[in-house]
């Protein structure tokens, strides 16, 4: 779903959560197939024999639905940045959208494990004022500096609009 802009309103930055941000979801997966195949395998025996053909159908296909789904998961989320508002939206089917305008973020905080680190990915939370939404976020983002100087950017651009207009602004 394309986000639709408001007259006088653009793109500072759009992405999906990197592939590198689902790296964990997909070990996880690989460890769940593994599990998935081992009780195969203890099911096979109990019938009466080992099936090799019957635990490795078994894992593949755990495999491919773990791969399968982390893909759709990772498509289907949406991060915009615009000089009005930010926004999250999910789904293929059922669509979820989550936006805050510009003006309203607060604080903008960056979290990276060490892993986060080494695959250049993290999270990148927002505050907003007069909000309990603590589940404002980008998660998986590549390169999270990025997306914390696009918030700026947005509300330096906001500023001067309001400058321009002789309206007093906000900001970060």
């Amino acid at each position: 779903m394309a986000l639709d802009l408001h007259p006088g309103e653009h793109v500072i930055f759009a992405g999906h959560p990197s592939w590198r941000g689902t790296l964990s979801f997909y070990v996880k997966g690989i460890g769940a197939s593994l599990v998935g195949a081992a009780i195969a395998a203890l099911a096979t025996v109990i019938g009466g024999g080992f099936e090799l053909a019957l635990v490795a159908v078994a894992f593949v296909a755990l495999v491919a639905l773990t791969l399968l789904v982390g893909f759709l998961k990772r498509v289907s989320t949406t991060y915009t940045i615009t000089n009005q508002r930010l926004t999250i939206q999910r789904g293929i089917f059922a669509k979820h959208m989550q936006q805050t305008r510009v003006e309203r973020v607060q604080n903008v905080n960056t979290d990276q494990s060490v892993v986060d680190r080494i695959l250049r990915v993290g999270q990148v939370e927002f505050e907003t004022a007069g909000s309990d939404d603590a589940d404002f976020r980008f998660a998986g983002v590549a390169n999270p500096e990025a997306v914390v100087r696009a918030v700026d950017a947005a509300h330096r651009e906001r500023e001067q609009a309001q400058a321009r207009e002789g309206r007093p602004g906000g900001g970060l």
